[in-house]
């Protein structure tokens, strides 16, 4: 792999800064809205179900939350809702925007040490106005020669990624936290992928079976990344 590769990419959320913990915090104090009308468990599945009803209309990100969260309220409330509730659905959805960008270990480092050894992109999905706030308040976008935020990751947006790149897909590798999303449609058009776990990572994103190509790698950190690349 390293004598092939020209360019990284690397996902944003759980990959560089923290993300998902803050929608986990953000459920519990969600449930707690609701919870004289039904038991924790139930108004979580319906906020999970109504996510991922809405995901082709509103995409990937805290706006497509905040709005899944008013909608859950008011059909879990049969449109009864104190308006109360509704306004503390979207402080938690405008609280979860002004978060501060936490960058998980060793982010900067490992971008320092292949900064001009690779061409390095971005490849996340989510809001555009959100992930670029996230990106400019990180620091971290002078690292990066491109920046590609996509409506979702399948094997057709990467496709459309590495030709306006000019890169092949051998010579193609993206580094994240998601096996469904980062992993999965980079290894079906020929480029290598690197799985990186983060302790929390939202069910839409996990996948039953287990994954055996030679271009996969399972990597505990972007250190052990760094070592396959330059050492």
């Amino acid at each position: 792999m390293k004598n092939k590769i020209k360019v990284i990419a690397f996902d944003a959320d759980d990959t560089l800064w923290v993300n998902e913990p803050y929608f986990r915090e953000t459920e519990e104090q969600f449930w707690g809205l609701l919870e004289d009308y039904l038991p924790r468990h139930s108004i979580l599945a319906e906020l999970y179900k109504t996510e991922i009803a809405n995901l082709p209309l509103y995409g990937y990100g805290i706006k497509g939350f905040m709005l899944s969260m008013i909608e859950t309220v008011l059909r879990i409330t049969e449109g009864k809702a104190n308006p109360e509730i509704i306004n503390r659905a979207i402080q938690l959805g405008q609280e979860m925007l002004n978060k501060p960008i936490e960058l998980l270990d060793g982010v900067e480092e490992v971008l320092k040490a292949l900064h001009g050894k690779y061409k390095l992109v971005v490849a996340t999905k989510g809001d555009l106005l959100d992930q670029q706030r996230k990106l400019t308040k990180s620091g971290l976008d002078h690292y990066f020669h491109h920046i590609e935020i996509m409506s979702n990751k399948q094997e057709k947006d990467y496709q459309k990624l590495l030709k306006h790149l000019d890169c092949r897909p051998e010579e193609f590798l993206m580094l994240g936290n998601s096996l469904k999303s980062d992993v999965l449609p980079v290894l079906a058009i020929g480029g290598y992928a690197v799985h990186i776990p983060y302790h929390t990572t939202w069910a839409h994103e996990h996948i039953e079976h287990t994954i055996e190509h030679p271009n996969f790698y399972q990597m505990e950190s972007l250190f052990d990344v760094l070592k396959k690349l330059i050492s």
